[in-house]
């Protein structure tokens, strides 16, 4: 047998295993690395993150990116040459976390790698071509392994699209293994490039449970931000959004689209709403030019909304849910505040109430998938396939 399959059996057969998550998400900003400890798998899944760290792209390469991601036409060479370098980057990344740490690789035993996504692509955002739904990450999982001599599983979306289902959110696995509970009503709110939840209505069965993404997050204001001032690459804090006012007749433009009727669960990225989205609806106003800050204010407000909407219609006795906030968003205090304002009969925790640091948690979340890759039951839920990702042995 070979030798890194004989590993990877003894690894499925340990009580806990020592997971590595990476993600970099659509806002394009850098590599989220979560050491993680798991035990058991399905229903009996257990997981405590040990370490976590953001470790930021240069803006070089974050214009490198940029370049690729999102866009219907790009330079192929280019995106052969990323797909190889993202990689090769990742590994070296965890590399140095792990040194950084006094962390034996050996003692690691998966890395799970989500990839830089560039192009998601679900059917019903285009005309119908026959192709179905479909989704692009890349960042070389083979170059990750042989970088840090261990086994790593990547490329997750594909398995749930060969399902016939949309490739995202995948939240919906990890969300219901961690954080389901007997007496709370639970919105588990991840606001990245892109606004996903999960809804846990409390004691509910995996087939109960809803997670969907709702429509923008902070990639919106992040590219409008970045094209004003190409020296910034986000709003921090909603600084000059605060110092603006929001434009209702351009919060209307942008939340007039079929996306928003679409039924849940549903999935979108970047694809659909980035500056072209914006520029459309500002086109459609006939009030005054608008001021970058009141832009910046109405996008805001927009992100908010489009939550609020979501949530309102796809969440009963809202006054009984707790809602807890993750990803970048998080730190955004005027979008926070605009979502406790519009979802005032919701109740807010921190996720570090559940133990699990915010910023760590999609990280987290692919490491249980990795976990379930290897460990787990396939049917482990309503036949649900928990097993998702492709394995990348050392050599």
């Amino acid at each position: 047998m070979n030798n890194w399959i004989a590993k990877l059996s003894e690894i499925a057969e340990k009580e806990r295993r020592l997971i590595i998550g990476l993600m970099s998400g659509t806002s394009l900003d850098g590599l989220d690395i979560a050491l993680c400890k798991i035990s058991g798998s399905g229903l009996n899944t257990k997981a405590q993150v040990l370490a976590f760290e953001t470790i930021s792209y240069s803006d070089e390469f974050k214009n490198q990116i940029k370049k690729i991601a999102f866009l219907k036409i790009v330079d192929l060479e280019l995106l052969c040459s990323l797909n190889k370098k993202i990689g090769e980057m990742h590994g070296e990344m965890v590399n140095s976390f792990l040194k950084s740490r006094n962390i034996n690789p050996e003692n690691i035993d998966l890395i799970a790698s989500h990839g830089q996504t560039i192009y998601h692509s679900p059917a019903n955002s285009r005309e119908s071509d026959g192709f179905g739904n479909s989704t692009l990450q890349i960042g070389d999982a083979d170059q990750i392994s042989v970088k840090t001599n261990i086994v790593t599983v990547s490329d997750f979306r594909q398995k749930n699209i060969a399902q016939g289902l949309e490739g995202a959110p995948l939240a919906i696995y990890g969300d219901y293994l961690l954080f389901n509970h007997p007496t709370e009503n639970r919105i588990l709110l991840n606001i990245g490039g892109i606004s996903n939840f999960t809804y846990l209505p409390a004691g509910g069965k995996f087939n109960t449970i809803l997670s969907t993404d709702v429509g923008p997050g902070n990639k919106i204001m992040d590219q409008f931000i970045n094209k004003i001032d190409p020296q910034l690459f986000y709003d921090k804090n909603g600084e000059m959004a605060a110092l603006g006012k929001t434009n209702e007749e351009f919060l209307a433009a942008l939340l007039n689209h079929s996306f928003f009727e679409l039924s849940f669960p549903k999935s979108t990225g970047p694809e659909l709403f980035n500056l072209d989205y914006l520029y459309s609806a500002i086109s459609k106003c006939k009030s005054d030019p608008i001021s970058n800050q009141d832009i910046l204010a109405t996008l805001n407000l927009f992100t908010a909304k489009s939550i609020e909407i979501a949530i309102r219609k796809t969440t009963a006795n809202l006054k009984d849910t707790v809602i807890y906030i993750s990803g970048g968003g998080n730190h955004n205090f005027l979008l926070t505040s605009n979502l406790k304002n519009l979802l005032h009969d919701c109740s807010f925790k921190n996720l570090s109430d559940l133990g699990i640091n915010p910023d760590a948690k999609e990280a987290l979340l692919f490491a249980i998938l990795a976990n379930e890759t290897v460990a787990g039951d396939y049917k482990d839920l309503n036949n649900e396939t928990l097993s998702m990702g492709k394995i990348s042995l050392p050599f």
